[in-house]
């Protein structure tokens, strides 16, 4: 178990700088997740963590010793790759044990920590096999569990599910949730699917282009995005975003979207923050837009207008409305037995306490 500190960590290829100074404290046995879209850095942050790539500027402790030039294999850290890295020739108890081996492991502790990780994964029947005889979430857990009987430090997941399909990915999650739970080791883990990062992570750390834009929980990244990369990132469908103007109205300040669609917002007229006229994004979630029932009235604190569904995607336990709104476009979303039909027009009610405001030029939060 250790904690993991990155000061002002910067990763050059030549002159041209892909992580630019970040800075992170990982606490002991947190799991932490690295998430964004392909070529942000998070993978180059790992392996700089890991000892793979060599770190331009700044430091990385772990456990308090700062390991810029110690050698990969004397970090503490164990890496569980994308692609699994498996010996052919190998059974699984020997991909398990290989690393053991070459370190000089009595072979009765060997024997010993390759039977504890297997029957944490659940492979106890699976030793003697070869990896081609594997499935693909067997391969998987071999690899995490040849990481596991070295006792590390530090485990470093490495986009471990994106070469499995949509279920087995569902299942692998759980198990490495439960994995975190038993061994209650530190987890800094990459991937470029939120939903992996909301399931998995204790925080959450948002990259782009080598800078980090947001570090929080789960649910603080969701509820109070930084800025309009985060809110449209974290989310699945994403959050609305959309061109707006602030307006001063009787009882406060509307965001107009459009000249038919003046959305009232919750913060006071006078806040020097919304003065009258300024461009902002008007962000709302989609579960914030709720469809409206025939003979209920809204729920208090929504504000309700009329709009045409224009297409429907029902995905079982909830269904996508796209909804044409006085000529904007949003997505809602509703329970999934609603039934609900493209080109009806319905009433929408938005949570006005839902309602984010970014600036437009800037594009960081404002409310």
């Amino acid at each position: 178990m250790a904690q993991v500190v990155l000061e002002g960590v910067v990763k050059r290829y030549g002159k041209t700088a892909v992580v630019h100074g970040v800075d992170l404290t990982i606490a002991d046995t947190e799991f932490l997740v690295l998430v964004g879209p392909s070529g942000c850095g998070k993978s180059t942050l790992l392996r700089m963590v890991a000892g793979l790539e060599e770190i331009s500027e700044g430091t990385i402790s772990i456990d308090g010793r700062v390991v810029n030039d110690v050698a990969p294999k004397d970090r503490g850290c164990a890496m569980v790759f994308q692609n699994y890295a498996l010996y052919p020739h190998m059974n699984v108890y020997k991909n398990m044990s290989f690393g053991l081996t070459l370190k000089g492991t009595p072979k009765d502790e060997i024997e010993t920590r390759v039977r504890e990780a297997a029957k944490i994964l659940g492979i106890e029947e699976l030793l003697s096999r070869k990896p081609h005889e594997l499935s693909g979430g067997q391969r998987q857990r071999v690899a995490m569990g040849r990481a596991i009987v070295r006792k590390p430090s530090v485990f470093l997941f490495d986009e471990p599910l994106s070469n499995l399909d949509a279920k087995l990915r569902n299942t692998m999650r759980a198990e490495i949730k439960r994995l975190h739970q038993k061994v209650r080791s530190t987890i800094i883990y990459v991937t470029h699917d939120q939903v992996e990062a909301m399931t998995l992570a204790d925080r959450i750390v948002v990259m782009r282009a080598g800078n980090v834009e947001q570090i929080g929980t789960p649910i603080e990244l969701f509820e109070r995005p930084a800025n309009t990369f985060v809110a449209g990132f974290i989310g699945s469908p994403p959050m609305n975003l959309l061109d707006a103007r602030l307006r001063r109205e009787a009882g406060g300040v509307a965001a107009v979207l459009s000249e038919g669609l003046h959305v009232p917002v919750t913060a006071a007229a006078g806040d020097k923050e919304l003065s009258d006229g300024r461009p902002v994004v008007f962000g709302i979630r989609t579960e914030s837009i709720v469809p409206g029932e025939a003979g209920v009235a809204a729920s208090p604190g929504t504000w309700t207008t009329r709009g045409l569904v224009e297409i429907v995607e029902p995905l079982g336990g909830e269904t996508h409305l796209h909804v044409n709104i006085a000529g904007v476009r949003f997505i809602a979303r509703c329970e999934g037995r609603r039934q609900v039909a493209a080109n009806q027009e319905m009433d929408f009610s938005l949570r006005l306490d839902a309602i984010h405001l970014f600036d437009a030029e800037s594009r960081q939060a404002l409310v």
